[in-house]
């Protein structure tokens, strides 16, 4: 057999992992017809049918989920061997809104490692305006945001995220009372979008639970103490989107974005492998 093409092997891992020839492409800064020709080359010469194609879904075939693993530790050792070379760690400081952090993230992280094992994350999680603040103040190499759709902004967007009412599937309003809401406090813009829209539709509320971060907002949810506002992707398990039931506001979109004024190659690369990973979040 042919030696394997590395460039081949990467796309693959990348597009199985992202579910996407476009993302993929975005990540490796290529186009989606390259990508797609150099998996199709990759499979004619394994001889094996890699990724099952369809309009709307990329997904892997039995063989392609088999050989996925290899493949990975083939990339992570290439990028291991040319690393060896590089003498100087690279620390990259990202800051990151709390609300995006949820069970995706341990995968975006290796992604980033297995890029460029030499480089040092620091990643710190706040609300959105802290962030955006400390990346104002030159704190922060990067900073991941969501902001208003209709906010004009000059970073980088990602994608759309969605909100929604988060409770368990069995929870019920009090007669009489205001709608308890867990929530990150009145520093949170998605806590005052939402009850803005409550206010809007006239719906009394109350917050009868502050934390930080979606786990923790989630968490008062998943007890049965609250309703909380959180991206669906990030609902606790055993809670459900109650708002149709409940007869509550459509919840406001807010944009992902992505702020870095770093040119560097390493850097660059490595926020883009970051970019792709959120974008495969949409």
């Amino acid at each position: 057999m042919k030696t394997l093409d590395l460039d081949a092997i990467k796309a693959f891992v990348l597009t199985a992992e992202l579910q996407s020839f476009t993302r993929a492409a975005q990540a490796l800064d290529s186009t989606q017809s390259a990508v797609s020709l150099k998996l199709r080359r990759l499979e004619q010469q394994l001889g094996r049918r890699l990724l099952e194609r369809t309009p709307r879904q990329v997904r892997l075939s039995s063989e392609g989920a088999a050989f996925l693993e290899a493949a990975r530790e083939l990339i992570g050792a290439h990028e291991r061997a040319i690393a060896s070379f590089e003498v100087e760690q690279r620390r990259l400081v990202i800051g990151i809104s709390h609300q995006l952090v949820s069970a995706e993230l341990p995968g975006m992280l290796r992604r980033m490692s297995e890029h460029d094992p030499n480089l040092l994350i620091e990643l710190r999680a706040a609300g959105s305006v802290e962030i955006a603040e400390a990346y104002d103040e030159g704190k922060l190499d990067a900073a991941l945001v969501l902001q208003p759709a209709d906010k004009r902004h000059n970073g980088e967007k990602l994608y759309d995220e969605t909100f929604a009412w988060i409770a368990t599937a069995d929870w019920q309003p009090r007669s009489g009372q205001p709608l308890p809401l867990s929530t990150q406090g009145a520093s949170c813009s998605i806590r005052n979008a939402a009850v803005r829209t409550l206010d809007q539709a006239g719906i009394a509320w109350t917050e009868v639970f502050i934390g930080k971060g979606a786990a923790m907002v989630g968490a008062a949810a998943a007890a049965g103490l609250a309703i909380a506002v959180l991206p669906r992707r990030s609902a606790p398990p055993h809670t459900i989107d109650v708002g149709a039931n409940l007869s509550l506001p459509t919840l406001p979109t807010h944009e992902v974005v992505l702020y870095s004024a770093l040119h560097d190659r390493r850097s660059r690369a490595a926020l883009g492998t970051l970019a792709a990973a959120f974008r495969s979040l949409a």
